[in-house]
């Protein structure tokens, strides 16, 4: 079960095709690129347990990095295409990357990153190398297309951020096994989804996200054809169903949304019959949406609720969710357990931290260089509960349903933004005395990045310095981060002890006491 079997017994058969392009690369050439980039790593010195990173848009040569990495014990660090220099080389750095991948693409972030990584060993960029890269396809086409001698699989070690701000990598342990050793992951795609060899997968999201990354590795793994989309559109989407008949696809509730805002000649014009299992996840969906994507293909629509820390999953078909509207399903993995601050278990309808309960002796997930976000992922007395800090509740049969978002971080298309990065560049602003970053609802995206200013001169708020701070963001973060508006507040309702209460603040925009994910 991996992409040298295939190459081996079906070498033609494409492994994926670029959506835009209809670029077809087989097992075959994926199996050989992988391998030539594998002996590049081991040419430029990286050994089993070393790193890299790819900072790269969706393009036919990320996915081949990314298995040259799982079949020469390397860590694989894929980094947002949307993050700034700064917030890229704190990630290679903290990862500690000998070797970055990155694109013509991004040539403007990336040209920055020539003098921030003196002591990279290799950077190559794919397309036209600025100074400082090397051209990749050069690089990569002088390497042999044979396996390294010491083959072992790598896995990758992504970022997720946390609630102070800068990302915390999740370093698992490598196993040492072989390079066709089935995971957990291949377990779940083949008996829940249904993957192997006959399937056609569509991918319509970066590929630097933790599940398009994971699930187009295990799809490819059993021989599955995936359809990579560079960017999503909501009618290529639809398109690419009819056209390549895909039988499985992965989405986040945006992307329903705008599928359904779609005009209806539009949406009904294309085929989608030969869907069998779209999967969602990501962010919560909302009820109504979710109904409409049954009634439109069906009960088709699978939804699990996980993290890239893996210490549990929960899951639901269409049939269950039905039964249990809002809900994410039940635990397949791991054992549910809601409990109150002091770490005591609740009863059945009160909502508390969500924690997943594994066997003692299950090696637990950890933060990389950060002991403390680790110890607080863990129960006070129980060390095999952990929590991904998510708030919800359970139903009498089971069901998990949540409640609220850990630590107010904002959900906006499927994206994870954690607003104290937000918050901590905008108080230094000279014009600004206090400052709350919140998620207000957005009907397209789910939630939208605002930020409320308590001004140092309240005869300053107004336009135009709602434009200024929100330009003055746009200088130091990525735009994801950026807050889409500025209101204006005369104080911010503090604690004594100076502990902001966001929830009053981000109450006056969502209304609902009892909830706040829509």
């Amino acid at each position: 079960m991996h992409i040298s079997t295939h190459a081996q017994n079906t070498p033609d058969r494409a492994a994926f095709i670029m959506a835009s392009t209809d670029e077809v690369v087989t097992f075959k050439q994926l199996d050989d690129y992988s391998n030539q980039i594998a002996q590049l790593a081991r040419a430029r010195g990286l050994q089993v347990g070393d790193g890299i990173a790819i900072f790269m848009d969706n393009n036919k040569h990320f996915l081949e990095i990314c298995w040259a990495a799982q079949r020469s014990g390397l860590y694989f660090t894929a980094v947002s295409s949307r993050l700034t220099a700064g917030e890229v080389e704190y990630i290679v750095k903290d990862c500690g990357a000998k070797i970055l991948f990155t694109s013509d693409y991004m040539k403007e972030e990336a040209d920055k990153l020539v003098a921030l990584l003196p002591d990279m060993v290799g950077m190559f960029m794919v397309g036209e190398a600025s100074d400082g890269y090397e051209e990749y396809l050069p690089a990569r086409d002088a390497q042999p297309a044979e396996p390294v001698a010491d083959e072992t699989q790598g896995m990758d070690m992504l970022y997720s951020s946390g609630t102070t701000g800068r990302p915390k990598g999740i370093r698992r342990k490598l196993t040492g096994n072989a390079i066709d050793e089935p995971d957990a992951l291949l377990g779940l795609v083949t008996l829940l989804y249904g993957f192997d060899d006959k399937q056609i997968y569509l991918s319509p999201a970066p590929l630097y996200h933790a599940a398009p990354l994971r699930y187009n590795m295990a799809a490819q793994q059993v021989g599955t054809t995936c359809i990579i989309m560079e960017n999503f559109d909501p009618e290529q989407a639809l398109a690419m169903i009819e056209k390549h008949k895909c039988t499985k696809s992965q989405w986040v509730p945006t992307m329903f949304v705008r599928m359904l805002k779609l005009p209806e000649d539009v949406r009904t014009k294309h085929d989608t019959s030969s869907m069998q299992t779209a999967i969602h996840a990501a962010a919560p969906c909302p009820v109504p949406i979710k109904e409409q994507m049954i009634d439109w293909w069906g009960p088709v629509i699978y939804e699990y609720y996980a993290g890239s820390e893996g210490n549990g999953f929960c899951q639901l078909n269409s049939e269950e969710w039905l039964a249990h509207k809002g809900s994410v399903g039940t635990a397949l993995t791991g054992i549910l357990h809601i409990c109150d601050e002091e770490g005591n278990e609740l009863p059945v309808g009160e909502s508390g931290a969500i924690f997943f309960e594994q066997p003692e002796e299950a090696p637990g997930f950890e933060y990389y260089n950060d002991p403390k976000k680790t110890a607080e992922s863990r129960h006070p007395v129980h060390k095999n509960w952990t929590t991904l800090g998510d708030v919800g509740k359970l139903d009498d049969d089971g069901y998990l349903y949540l409640t609220d978002r850990k630590a107010f971080m904002i959900i906006s298309g499927g994206v994870n933004i954690y607003p104290q990065e937000t918050e901590n560049l905008l108080i230094t602003h000279p014009r600004v005395a206090d400052v709350a970053v919140i998620g207000v609802p957005n009907e397209d995206f789910g939630e939208e990045v605002k930020a409320v200013v308590q001004p140092a001169e309240w005869s300053d708020a107004g336009p135009a310095l709602e434009e200024e701070l929100i330009a003055f963001c746009k200088e130091n973060l990525s735009a994801i981060k950026c807050p889409r508006s500025v209101d204006f507040d005369q104080e911010l309702p503090r604690h004594p002890t100076g502990k902001l209460y966001k929830r009053l603040v981000r109450d006056r925009y969502w209304g609902n006491k009892d909830s706040k994910i829509v």
